[in-house]
């Protein structure tokens, strides 16, 4: 197994939290661009679902360069990879801050997503590589409520920025936050020397994504969470834009409404290890479905707006008991080659949401923008009680 040595005595001390700040980082930035939305259509004169395009395009840029992140952690070492990643994405948070046109704001977003596409399922993978398996689900949902605090403040901050000094100032914000946190991990490892340890096996990263995807463990894993990807963050991107068209709330509360999914998710971090040992794997798993499927589906038709942040907390406590399942299945996927196959299992979590945000946007420019909530329920109810009734996948399947 490939193992960072910074796991190892005072030296790695610290790394949790600052893994924890660089995905937080990385969380704001995939969530900020849903309640700006509105404003950049007002802005470059162009329909919701063209604008979506800011939202599009960093996911695929994410999704897709899991696979070049993966391989480049496991050879030289994932912390030193993250660090160096999250400074990178502070360049394209500086380009879409001085973006003149909406192009040219896509091409930012793409730089950005690409960038910060290996921080989450490396530090995923360092903590697969440092802790036994019983224990990784806990130490997961601690990173996870780093990320849910991020994906919380990036939709909610970004519409009050946008409010106070308008929305060129989120992506400073976000370039700052990328600045401090990589620079801070970055400077740990220097100041500790904490280096990677060494890679039994240089497999190309053709042959080892082959070797990933030849388990029908591995295989089912991806299918899911791609399926998890489309229905569940391809509605999320429309939550803020929605409860403005639907009942004309300013960026900032639409924003903050939005965020209410980001609290059901953190409630779901401080609870998951007793959720857990009451229902176990499957029973969780359940739950999260029955609890996406409310939170969704009477999203869709909410009787008034003071009962959209508890249908927004509703779903987000259901995402992540359904998700991080699902994630602390995929950790073992492929032991040696953990970092590869957390990057491909995010990379298909993001697919998977590009390929959503894409016909919700479609639907919401030409049909209902209920419509893709009540989608998104029903399908993740159904998906989950599939994942509950198959339960986790041996690494040997």
């Amino acid at each position: 197994m490939s193992r960072d040595h910074s796991s190892q005595g005072g030296a790695a001390s610290n790394i949790p939290f600052l893994l924890g700040t660089c995905c937080f980082s990385s969380m704001a930035a995939l969530r900020a661009c849903d309640t700006l939305l509105p404003v950049l259509a007002d802005e470059f004169a162009v329909t919701l679902g063209q604008a979506a395009r800011v939202v599009i395009a960093f996911a695929i840029a994410y999704g897709l360069f899991q696979l070049f992140f993966g391989p480049l952690g496991d050879r030289y070492g994932k912390l030193r990879i993250i660090a160096l990643g999250a400074l990178a994405s502070m360049v394209g948070n500086i380009a879409a801050f001085l973006s003149p046109g909406l192009d040219a704001l896509v091409a930012a977003r793409i730089l950005s997503g690409a960038c910060a596409a290996g921080i989450f399922p490396l530090a995923m993978a360092w903590l697969g590589d440092n802790l036994p398996y019983e224990k990784r689900q806990a130490a997961l949902a601690r990173l996870v409520s780093a990320g849910v605090m991020g994906m919380l403040s990036g939709q909610w901050l970004s519409g009050l920025i946008a409010q106070w000094v308008g929305w060129r100032f989120a992506f400073l914000i976000l370039a700052f936050l990328f600045l401090v946190s990589g620079g801070m991990l970055l400077h740990a490892l220097r100041n500790q020397k904490v280096e990677p340890g060494p890679v039994k096996a240089r497999l190309s990263v053709l042959q080892g994504l082959r070797n990933i995807i030849s388990r029908p463990a591995s295989r089912w894993i991806l299918t899911v969470v791609t399926i998890e990807g489309a229905l569940a963050l391809g509605a999320m991107a429309f939550i803020p834009s929605f409860l403005q068209r639907q009942y004309g709330v300013s960026l900032a509360m639409a924003g903050a409404i939005a965020a209410c999914y980001g609290l059901g998710g953190l409630l779901y971090t401080r609870l998951a290890v007793r959720l857990l040992g009451r229902f176990g794997e499957s029973g969780l798993a359940r739950l999260g479905g029955l609890l996406l499927f409310l939170g969704l589906v009477s999203f869709a038709y909410i009787p008034s707006l003071a009962w959209a942040p508890v249908a927004c907390a509703l779903a987000g406590f259901g995402f992540y008991g359904l998700h991080n399942t699902l994630q602390t299945n995929a950790t073992q996927m492929a032991p040696a080659a953990r970092g590869a196959a957390m990057s491909l299992f995010a990379c298909c979590l993001f697919i998977g949401q590009s390929l959503g945000v894409s016909v919700a946007a479609w639907a919401a420019d030409h049909l209902s923008g209920a419509l893709a909530f009540l989608i998104a329920g029903i399908g993740l109810f159904v998906l989950a009680q599939i994942v509950a009734r198959r339960g986790p996948p041996s690494v040997t399947d």
